[in-house]
């Protein structure tokens, strides 16, 4: 808890200090963000807004709330996944900074949930969410859904007016998301015609999905994996489900390392594009038997089940680095199990299947956050600066023109992301020649 005066739910006030610490150290690697902070000072975009946001309570994501702060906005931030949340900088960002922060490590579901109740009673003007719970739970109550609610949300919707919850949704102005989860959501809303406000897809900006799904995830879950095992990946063989832009990059990874590494796709373009980067192709049912690592990044449901549980070999570890627990048909893995299951290291559990070790790691959550500290800094700038100025962008003029749907970034605050990035790099680029130029712009040249 907190002696702050602050409306908080955290687990320790006294880690404020080490959250400072760690965040300090990430700032060093997020010169676009930091760039971003010192206009915003300025200029105060944000002036008079009530931000909320889901997402992993991390140093990186300290570092977007002081730039939100410092362009004028009232900041609550809450947990997208409960166990991604770093105790110490929930602390910092409360004791330090003043921002209202409602998470815990490790928080049960009713906890989680009330700390999404927490994030909505804060009447945002704009919401920013990792996988979607705050505005689907939004879209909930304005299509008077509340059955479908979490018992914390029901009770406290069943206690708002008629007018109070109209007035939920009708105050957001957007909403920004980070993850492809949560733009598979959020586009099957829009599809259906149910969303009520714009939403920037961040996740979809070049600057974020080229660099952070790819390089981000690609280091920060084989770093989840070997902090949680202590694995040698040379020579191992490593099941990959799902070749889109996080698949790929640990695919490289795991390669890289020495791996042998089999894809499994349902798209026969991407899964064609895995085959001609050089990879085994193969349905999950023919790579189970030959794998010693399984990590899932598709976004969907079950794709670790049953049968394959049945097919793998003693031994074998399962992860998975996508945004929901879902990928790994767990419960019914503890069905099948045999015996208790055992904790053999912190964030592996072993399941005995028919004779056979089975050892799950982080509960079938997200490896990188939940054994180990997620993305680098450095890659995580680019996606927090794309945040940062997305929320800018629907406050804008231009952002109050936009219509009910999910959008993408505008291609010139990429390029402007790219450019401050290569700056920070110390990296020059060529540019265009007036003739060139005239060249690129004309029909009748070149032949």
């Amino acid at each position: 808890m907190s002696n702050s005066t602050i409306p908080c739910d955290i687990a320790d006030a006294s880690l404020a200090a080490e959250g400072r610490r760690r965040a300090e150290w990430a700032d060093r690697s997020m010169q676009v963000l930091a760039q971003i902070r010192e206009r915003f000072e300025r200029e105060r975009p944000l002036e008079g807004v009530r931000v909320s946001a889901c997402l992993h309570v991390t140093t990186e994501t300290a570092n977007l709330m002081r730039t939100l702060q410092a362009g004028g906005a009232d900041v609550v931030l809450c947990a997208s996944n409960p166990l991604s949340t770093q105790d110490e900088v929930a602390a910092y960002l409360v004791e330090e900074c003043g921002i209202s922060v409602y998470a815990v490590r490790g928080e049960d579901n009713d906890r989680y949930y009330d700390h999404i109740r927490a994030a909505l009673a804060h009447r945002p003007t704009v919401t920013m969410d990792d996988g979607a719970d705050l505005v689907g739970s939004l879209h909930m109550i304005a299509l008077e859904r509340l059955d479908d609610l979490p018992p914390t949300l029901r009770t406290w919707v069943a206690g708002l007016s008629a007018d109070e919850r109209t007035s939920l949704v009708s105050e957001v102005r957007g909403s920004t998301e980070e993850t492809t989860t949560g733009i598979i959501r959020l586009r099957a809303m829009a599809a259906d015609g149910v969303l009520q406000f714009p939403v920037v897809a961040v996740n979809d900006s070049l600057t974020k999905h080229l660099f952070d799904n790819r390089y981000g995830t690609g280091q920060s879950t084989l770093d989840g994996v070997l902090r949680a095992t202590n694995m040698l990946l040379a020579g191992s063989t490593v099941v990959v489900a799902g070749y889109g832009w996080c698949g790929r990059g640990v695919a490289m990874r795991a390669r890289g390392a020495g791996a042998k590494v089999i894809v499994t796709e349902v798209d026969p373009v991407v899964a064609l594009e895995a085959s001609m980067d050089g990879f085994q192709v193969a349905p999950m049912s023919e790579a189970v038997p030959a794998g010693d690592l399984f990590l899932t990044l598709t976004g969907n449901t079950s794709v670790i089940r049953e049968e394959h549980f049945r097919a793998m070999k003693d031994g074998a570890i399962v992860a998975n680095s996508g945004h929901f627990d879902v990928e790994i048909d767990i419960r019914r893995l503890r069905e099948i199990a045999s015996g208790e299951p055992r904790e053999v290291r912190p964030e592996a559990v072993e399941y005995l299947v028919d004779g056979r070790r089975i050892v799950l790691l982080a509960e079938g959550r997200l490896i990188n956050l939940a054994a180990a500290e997620g993305h680098p800094a450095a890659v995580m700038d680019m996606s927090f600066a794309n945040q940062a100025l997305a929320a800018e962008y629907l406050l804008s003029e231009q952002g109050a023109g936009l219509g009910r749907e999910v959008h993408r970034v505008p291609s010139e605050m990429d390029r402007e992301i790219a450019r401050l990035k290569l700056a920070a790099m110390r990296i020059d680029i060529d540019t265009l020649t007036d003739e060139q130029k005239h060249y690129l712009s004309s029909w009748d040249l070149g032949t």
